[in-house]
């Protein structure tokens, strides 16, 4: 009989620990800029990791959302076997007034 296999809780950083140049180097990367427009058409907590059409593998897709976590941009949390994910757009509009606003723009 094998044990249960328990993932590490992912770990957050809040966006007012965050520098603006974090953020915006985060962002930089077209993968994350897909993750993050697509979260930001979705509901809260609706969208789990498997669900992003990216041309990445897991161990990249992974890659990349610790950095938007890093960055303060995405919250993550365990339901089951999936982990899902939103946008923080409310903490980041605060700390960054504007940013998401910009680079949600279907132009750039």
């Amino acid at each position: 009989m094998s044990t249960p296999r328990h993932r590490t809780a992912p770990e957050h950083t809040h966006p007012d620990d965050v520098p603006v140049l974090t953020a915006l180097a985060a962002l930089a990367d077209p993968v994350r800029l897909t993750l993050v427009r697509e979260l930001a058409g979705s509901p809260e907590w609706s969208r789990a990791c498997g669900s992003f059409d990216v041309p990445v593998g897991k161990a990249a897709l992974s890659h990349h959302f610790a950095v938007l976590r890093a960055a303060g941009l995405v919250e993550q949390r365990d339901e089951g076997p999936r982990r899902v994910n939103r946008l923080r757009r409310a903490e980041v509009d605060a700390r960054f007034p504007g940013l998401l606003e910009l680079v949600l723009r279907p132009d750039l």
